[in-house]
C-alpha cells in the first residue's frame, strides 16, 4: 500500500479556507470530503493564518519578529517533509507521477518563499527604541500561502486517488474470484477458491472500513455501513449456499438460493464503489425526497420566514408543499397495519393543517396590503397554529410507526415461524412447508411495510438510510429462507442443506435485533436524546 502524506480521502470540488481579519482566504476549487485530509491541512492553515493575521503595526518588537520567523521556518520544514512523502507516492504510482510531482514542486517553492519573506536575517532595518520596522511583504506572503495550500491540497487529493484505486482494485479482485466461485463444480476446487475469496474480502473490508470512518458526509457513511453489512453477512451465506448447490446440483431451489446471495453481494460491492468514487447509480433518488419529517421541517421554515419577508415565496408553492407532505401521510392511512384510531387521528390533523393554511394565506394577503399591528399579530397567530398542528401530526406519525414496529418485534421475538420451517425441513413435509412459507411471507411484508413507515419518522438521513437497508434485507432474506427451507424439505437428511437454512435464519434474527436498535435510535432522535450511530460501525 502506498505511503500517504496524511490519512487520505477526497474527491470533488469547492473548498474554502476561512478568512481572518486580513481577509485572507483560499478557494482551492477542491472540496474536502474526508476528515483525514481536513485534519492534515488544519495545522498548516493555522500556521499560515498566524502569519497573515499579525497586526499591521508600522513597527514590531524583536520578540514578535522572531516568533513570526519561527512560524515561517516551521511551515517550510513541514512542507519539506510533506513533499518527500508525496514524491514517494509519485514514484509508486506512475499514472499520477507527473501531477503529484508538479504539485510537490509548487508546494516546495511556496514554502521556501514563505520562509524567505519571514527571515529577519535578510532584512535591512534600523532599530529605534527597541522597535523594528515591519519586514514582510504581506502581499507576497498571502500569494505564497494561497499557492502552498492549493498545491498541498492537490497532493492530498492525488494521494487519495491512489486510495480509491486500491479500493476499486480490491473490489475487482473480489468480483473475479466470485465469478470463479459461481462456476465451480467440485468441492476441492471450491474450498481452494473460497479460501482466496476470504482473504480478498478481508482486504476489501479493511480498505472500505477505513474509508467509511474517514468520510465527513454522514449520509454517505450510513450508506457505506449498510453496504458493508450486506457483504459481511452474505459471506457466510455464500459459503453454505454454494456448498448446498454442490451437494445437490440438480436442486432448483438450491440454485435460486445461491444466485440470490451472489446478486446481493455484487450490488453491495457496486454500492461501495459508487460512494468511494462519488458517482450516483442510474435512477437513484435522494431518500429525503420521500421523508415526511424533512418535508414538515422545510415547510415550517418557509412559513416562519414570512415574519421577516412577506414576499419570501408564493402562496401556490406553500400550498403545494403542504399537499406533498399530506399525500405522503397516505403511506400511513392506506397501510393495512395502521390502527383505526391512528388512521382517524392522522386524517383529522391533515384536514386541520389544510384549513389553517387557508387561514394563514388569507391573513398573509391582508398583511401584504396593509401593515398594521393587529394584522401582524394575526399572522403570527396563524403561523403558530399551523406549526402546532404539524407538530401534532409528527407526533401521531411517530407514534403510529414506532408502536407498530415495537409490537411486531415483540410478537416475532420467539421466531416461531423460523423454528417451524426448520422442523418442517428435516421432516420433509412439503405441505407444512407451504403453510409456514406463507406465514413467513406475511411476516416479511409486515416488517417491510413497517420499515417504510419508519423511514418517514426517522428524523435524520443516516437513520433513514438504515431503514431502507432493513427493508431491503427483510425483503431479500425472507425469499432466501423460503428457498433454503424448500431445499432442506426436498433433501431432509442433508446436513449442509440444514446448515444453510440455519445461516439464513440467523441473518433474519440478526436483522430483527438490528431493527430493535434502529427503533431505539429513532425514538432517541425524536425525544432529542443523543444518538450513538451504532449502524456506522456495522
Amino acid at each position: 500500500m502506498a505511503a500517504s502524506p496524511g490519512p487520505a480521502g477526497v474527491a470533488g470540488a469547492g473548498a474554502v479556507y476561512g478568512s481572518g481579519p486580513s481577509g485572507f482566504a483560499l478557494d482551492s476549487g477542491l472540496e474536502i470530503k474526508t476528515r483525514s485530509v481536513e485534519q492534515t491541512l488544519l495545522p498548516l492553515v493555522s500556521q499560515i493564518t498566524t502569519l497573515i493575521n499579525h497586526k499591521d503595526k508600522t513597527k514590531k518588537s524583536d520578540k514578535t519578529l522572531q516568533a513570526i520567523q519561527r512560524v515561517g521556518q516551521a511551515v517550510n520544514l513541514a512542507v519539506g517533509r510533506f513533499v518527500k512523502v508525496g514524491e514517494a507516492i509519485a514514484n509508486e504510482n506512475w499514472d499520477l507521477k507527473e501531477e503529484i510531482n508538479i504539485a510537490c514542486i509548487e508546494a516546495k517553492q511556496a514554502g521556501e518563499t514563505i520562509a524567505a519573506l519571514t527571515d529577519i536575517t535578510n532584512l535591512n532595518h534600523a532599530e529605534s527604541d527597541g522597535q523594528i520596522t515591519i519586514f514582510t511583504d504581506k502581499t507576497g506572503v498571502i500569494k505564497a500561502a494561497r499557492l502552498l495550500l492549493s498545491s498541498v491540497t492537490k497532493v492530498l487529493l492525488l494521494a487519495d486517488r491512489v486510495v480509491i484505486k486500491q479500493i476499486i482494485t480490491s473490489r475487482n479482485k473480489v468480483l473475479a474470484t466470485m465469478e470463479r466461485l459461481e462456476k465451480v463444480t467440485s468441492f476441492q476446487e471450491f474450498v481452494q477458491i473460497f479460501s482466496q475469496f476470504g482473504n480478498e474480502m478481508v482486504e476489501f473490508a479493511h480498505l472500505s472500513g477505513d474509508r467509511q470512518n474517514d468520510l465527513k458526509d454522514e449520509k454517505k457513511k450510513a450508506k457505506m455501513a449498510a453496504a458493508r453489512a450486506v457483504l459481511e453477512k452474505c459471506t457466510m451465506m455464500l459459503l453454505t449456499a454454494s456448498k448446498t448447490c454442490l451437494r445437490h446440483p440438480n436442486c432448483e431451489s438450491a440454485h435460486k438460493n445461491k444466485e440470490g446471495v451472489f446478486v446481493r453481494m455484487k450490488v453491495a460491492l457496486d454500492k461501495v464503489i459508487e460512494i468511494v468514487t462519488d458517482c450516483k447509480s442510474n435512477g437513484e433518488t435522494d431518500v429525503s425526497s420521500i421523508n415526511i419529517f424533512t418535508g414538515i421541517k422545510e415547510f415550517k421554515m418557509n412559513i416562519e420566514a414570512l415574519r421577516e419577508n412577506l414576499y419570501f415565496q408564493s402562496k401556490e408553492n406553500l400550498s403545494m408543499t403542504l399537499e406533498v407532505i399530506l399525500e405522503r401521510t397516505e403511506d400511513f392511512t392506506d397501510s393495512a397495519y395502521t390502527s383505526h384510531e391512528h388512521r382517524e387521528r392522522i386524517l383529522e390533523l391533515s384536514t386541520q393543517a389544510r384549513m389553517e393554511l387557508q387561514q394563514l394565506v388569507s391573513v398573509w394577503i391582508q398583511a401584504q396590503s396593509k401593515k398594521t399591528k393587529s394584522i401582524a399579530e394575526e399572522l403570527e397567530l396563524s403561523i403558530l397554529k399551523i406549526s402546532h398542528s404539524l407538530n401534532e401530526l409528527k407526533k401521531e406519525l411517530h407514534s403510529t410507526a414506532t408502536q407498530l414496529a415495537a409490537d411486531l418485534l415483540k410478537y416475532h421475538a420467539d421466531h416461531v415461524v423460523l423454528k417451524a420451517l426448520k422442523l418442517t425441513g428435516v421432516e420433509g413435509n412439503l405441505e407444512a412447508l407451504a403453510v409456514y412459507a406463507c406465514k413467513l411471507s406475511e411476516q416479511k411484508e409486515q416488517l417491510v411495510e413497517t420499515c417504510r413507515l419508519l423511514r418517514h419518522v426517522s428524523g435524520t438521513e443516516p437513520l433513514e438510510i438504515t431503514c431502507i437497508h432493513a427493508e431491503e434485507t427483510f425483503q431479500v432474506t425472507g425469499q432466501q429462507i423460503i428457498s433454503a427451507a424448500e431445499t432442506l424439505t426436498l433433501h431432509p437428511s442433508s446436513k449442509i442443506a440444514k446448515e444453510n437454512l440455519d445461516v439464513f435464519c440467523e441473518a433474519w434474527e440478526s436483522q430483527i435485533s438490528d431493527m430493535s436498535t434502529l427503533l431505539r435510535e429513532i425514538n432517541d432522535v425524536f425525544e432529542g436524546r443523543r444518538v450513538h450511530w451504532y449502524f456506522y460501525n456495522m
